[in-house]
């Protein structure tokens, strides 16, 4: 390279290593995207050459000079037939691989760790089950599925970690999903990809991939001391959810024990899967989804609880396995802090029937 600039050398050099046309390949999915990308442009590129070649050919071939008096060419039933098939059978080819890819990112397994992910104008706040918290960042372990459970609390945003190859919106009023399995450990940039207003370039962050000893580790350094589902349990009690889902026999509402992932009667004849986003629904609209045998007498806490409370109640009802932790909130002055322990407040009906065993899964 001695015809080059030692300086133009080095900051080429610099250059292609600080501003990398493609991102690292972090994930287990990765390879695939990329496997799938490099065949839309090898496809892209041969079909590019080969028009080329054929607009110059015939360019020359056909010019006024070789032929000045214009001649009829008929039209070719095996070659139009050529050239409709091939492409067609390759844009096949890129959909049901795609497809495939697509329904695998956005389908996460059955035993993937699970974190809540809100965006908000303009960052993003993560709550990992054990009651840790992260602004703008997120620690993953390697060589485990993690999902992504998103929710918007203002605009639309889009959560996109490029090294993962996955994006998903972040949509108000509705959760969606996404999950990766972090390969190489590291530190990779965290983005918002879709415009959510004035500041939307700073709503960036990053996410730090640790061996699982590592991860184990900052999740004990990192723990706030409630889990997600004990601040749920807390919220449940404060909100007086316990005065009609009680368990009791003359109850208002359903009991709550082991309804998350079962199939519930609706009051209309429908059916629902008590899922994520139906828990949310309920707490949130409990009108538009009464089931069946009770009256539709639940307030509505929309505007009365934010996101993340909500999330934790979701994840108390989640791992709820018994009513028993449902008659011990009837004590609300118990599981509420002295700030909220009112003596004014009324007092909770004594809890009725045996006491059996049962807990809050952690």
């Amino acid at each position: 390279m001695s015809h080059i600039s030692p300086i133009l050398w080095q900051f080429l050099v610099k250059w292609m290593t600080s501003f990398p046309l493609f991102p690292p390949e972090a994930s287990k999915v990765a390879p695939e995207m990329d496997a799938l990308f490099f065949f839309m442009v090898l496809v892209s590129l041969v079909g590019l050459t080969l028009v080329v070649l054929l607009v110059t050919s015939f360019s020359i071939l056909y010019s006024k000079e070789r032929h000045p008096v214009a001649v009829q060419v008929e039209g070719s039933t095996l070659l139009e037939a050529t050239w409709t098939i091939i492409p067609l059978g390759l844009f096949l080819v890129m959909f049901v691989w795609g497809s495939i890819i697509y329904f695998r990112v956005y389908t996460p397994p059955a035993n993937s760790m699970n974190i809540y992910v809100v965006g908000k104008q303009w960052m993003w706040k993560a709550e990992h089950p054990g009651g840790q918290h992260e602004i703008n960042s997120l620690h993953v372990p390697t060589g485990r599925a993690v999902q992504l459970t998103l929710i918007s609390q203002d605009v639309f945003h889009s959560f996109s970690i490029p090294a993962f190859r996955v994006k998903r919106e972040a949509i108000p009023g509705r959760y969606t999903t996404v999950w990766f399995e972090p390969t190489v450990p590291g530190t990779y940039h965290l983005f918002c990809t879709q415009y959510c207003g004035t500041n939307h370039s700073a709503m960036i962050g990053e996410v730090v991939v640790m061996t699982p000893d590592d991860y184990k580790k900052w999740l004990d350094e990192s723990t706030s001391g409630t889990s997600l589902a004990q601040n749920g349990e807390r919220l449940f009690a404060s909100l007086s959810c316990n005065a009609c889902h009680n368990a009791s026999a003359g109850a208002r509402g359903p009991n709550l024990a082991n309804i998350y992932g079962s199939k519930l009667t609706l009051s209309n004849g429908g059916t629902v899967t008590a899922d994520d986003a139906y828990l949310r629904e309920s707490i949130l609209n409990p009108s538009q989804h009464v089931t069946e045998g009770y009256a539709p007498i639940m307030p509505t806490y929309q505007g009365q609880v934010s996101e993340e409370g909500v999330i934790s109640l979701v994840e108390f009802i989640k791992n709820l396995n018994s009513d028993y932790r449902i008659q011990q909130t009837l004590n609300t002055t118990d599981l509420l802090p002295e700030s909220e322990a009112s003596p004014n407040r009324p007092a909770a009906p004594a809890a009725t029937g045996p006491a059996k065993q049962g807990m809050v899964k952690q």
